[in-house]
């Protein structure tokens, strides 16, 4: 089913990103699992050469999602100089949650102080989450029935990393056919990033949501599965399960049905937006992805040679650094190009 949505009311303040001071290389992972890659006979430096990925970013031990949520919408609304008490909606975005119960948008809530007239609460759709949420937020803009809202995600992608190193070590039974279901996990990194949208009014900083348009495609929604349910904390070991071949050609055949109905809603063509975002998920896939839209890659901005798959921060952080780079001016066009497992895909228009 296919879903359009266009907006004449609502402004994109401010993107705003934050990334965790750790580095980790694929090189130093590679090296945690040698003893599965001289078992398997697997070639040095396989990781960083399928997925393009040389680094990807950890917070500290025991980080709560909602801390990294948190810094992110604390960054938006100084970067917007915003009220907090202005805020109607917080929507929690992100794969990673503080706890299965209570939501963790009302960590998020008090820590930020935000008023308790704020509406909060979580939505989850995978690496789609904050597009997801801009949506929701959007429709509640252009309805009236809140002035501001605040969008937010953190990742932290450090319980799934060191669960899958070591069911990688331990499984003494595995193969290369067995095991390369887990290597999609390897690629993942963390990330926290907040999209700050208004009622466009005097002062507004004249950042246009024009619109978006969702699809789903879910007989696939088996290609890429975690584990069930119980939060991110740091106790937990989450693992997930990828195809990721198969979610390629899927999601990129999901995508090729999405983008010309984004043209057609917004009257766009390929030569109109002057930078593209998509989700982050590593180099052949960015390359398909063009190849098959028709779209020219030198408008893309790309963060997933040093920031790897950061999950739904992914997009709206490589945004918000394109934005800080200077590739973005005013009255220029911004395509948000997400794919997530499900499959999902939601395509966004944004007028600078």
């Amino acid at each position: 089913m296919l879903s359009y949505m266009r907006y004449s009311h609502v402004c994109v303040e401010t993107i705003a990103c934050v990334l965790p001071p750790e580095v980790v290389t694929s090189a130093e992972l590679e090296k945690r699992l040698e003893p599965l890659y001289r078992r398997l006979k697997l070639p040095e430096g396989r990781l960083e050469l399928m997925t393009g990925i040389r680094e990807r970013r950890l917070w500290p031990a025991d980080t709560l999602p909602s801390a990294a949520s948190a810094a992110a919408g604390e960054k938006a609304l100084k970067q917007a100089d915003h009220d907090p008490a202005d805020i109607g909606a917080l929507f929690h975005c992100a794969v990673s949650r503080d706890y299965l119960e209570p939501a963790t948008s009302t960590a998020v809530h008090r820590l930020l102080g935000l008023p308790a007239t704020a509406l909060n609460f979580d939505i989850s759709n995978a690496c789609l989450g904050v597009l997801s949420g801009m949506l929701v937020a959007a429709n509640m803009i252009e309805l009236g029935q809140i002035s501001t809202a605040l969008v937010v995600a953190g990742e932290n992608s450090r319980p799934l990393l060191e669960a899958t190193i070591d069911y990688l070590l331990k499984n003494a039974q595995l193969t290369r056919r067995s095991s390369k279901n887990a290597f999609a996990s390897l690629t993942i990194g963390s990330a926290a990033a907040a999209v700050l949208l208004t009622r466009a009014r005097a002062g507004c900083a004249g950042h246009r949501l024009l619109g978006g348009v969702t699809l789903a495609n879910t007989a696939f929604s088996h290609l890429c599965q975690g584990s069930s349910d119980g939060g991110m904390s740091g106790t937990l070991r989450p693992l997930m399960s990828t195809d990721s071949e198969e979610l390629l050609v899927r999601g990129i055949e999901t995508a090729c049905q999405t983008w010309p109905r984004l043209k057609e809603e917004l009257g766009w063509d390929n030569a109109t937006p002057d930078l593209i975002c998509t989700h982050q998920v590593g180099r052949v896939h960015r390359d398909r992805l063009y190849a098959a839209l028709g779209l020219d890659t030198n408008r893309d901005f790309a963060t997933i040679e040093s920031l790897g798959n950061c999950g739904s921060a992914s997009l709206p952080a490589t945004a918000a650094l394109a934005i800080d780079a200077g590739r973005l001016g005013a009255g220029q066009r911004l395509a948000m190009l997400g794919i997530g497992s499900g499959i999902n895909c939601t395509m966004i228009g944004i007028q600078w």
